[in-house]
């Protein structure tokens, strides 16, 4: 795990505060998005590839016909499952997160402002 010094808990509150935090999520955090936090810390996954494909997914659902309805909220940690093992398999540059994270940002600030 690249994230040695943080413990078991310490990861399983990271990943849920950030998963909390994610635009177009319902921000309430079930039992199943704890046991899920839990496998990802015991797989060794990478605290920052989970928080890139929650970037990742997130800036996809901003992609959408003009008029179309907004996306149902995101209910569950698991629905970002395929996307923490996209990420997982990619080679992609961290800068590219970096950008979609501004782009992210922008997207909300517009938005917000309408």
């Amino acid at each position: 795990m690249e994230e040695k010094s943080i413990t078991r808990e310490e990861y399983i509150q990271k990943v849920l505060d950030a998963y909390r935090q994610t635009p177009g999520t319902t921000g309430m955090v079930r039992r199943p998005d704890r046991l899920l936090a839990a496998e990802l810390y015991g797989r060794g996954v990478p605290l920052c590839a989970v928080e890139n494909a929650f970037v990742l997914a997130t800036s996809r659902r901003q992609v959408r016909p003009a008029g179309a309805p907004p996306p149902n909220a995101i209910r569950s940690l698991a629905y970002f499952s395929p996307v923490i093992e996209e990420v997982l398999e990619s080679r992609v540059n961290p800068e590219y997160y970096q950008y979609l994270r501004h782009r992210v940002q922008r997207f909300l600030q517009t938005s917000n402002a309408r």
